[in-house]
């Protein structure tokens, strides 16, 4: 029987605010950001369009547990995959992998 995939998802209509975000090793996870006024939680994928994915509500205690997980792609799998989100198309500017700069 051949798999079946959920169609992508639709980039959000809101506007992008960046997320400082760190690059992690990881095979599916490029990088992870957190922004704790929020509490949201920014993610980047290595395979796909580059877009970035912004999960609100997420407690600065799951962050850490993400950053700390031994396999970042089976925690995310587990922990955060099935959280509701925003899709947004990673900056023109940002050619580094999602790591966004300090201004």
């Amino acid at each position: 029987m051949p798999k079946t995939y959920t169609a992508p998802a639709a980039y959000s209509e809101e506007a992008y605010v960046p997320i400082d975000m760190v690059p992690v090793t990881s095979n599916q996870v490029a990088a992870v950001g957190y922004d704790p006024a929020t509490n949201t939680l920014a993610v980047s994928f290595t395979r796909g369009a580059g877009a970035i994915y912004h999960y609100p509500d997420v407690t600065p205690e799951l962050h850490a547990s993400f950053m700390e997980a031994e396999s970042k792609g089976k925690f995310f799998g587990e922990q955060v995959k099935t959280l509701p989100f925003k899709k947004f198309k990673a900056p023109a500017n940002d050619a580094d992998g999602g790591e966004e700069k300090a201004a």
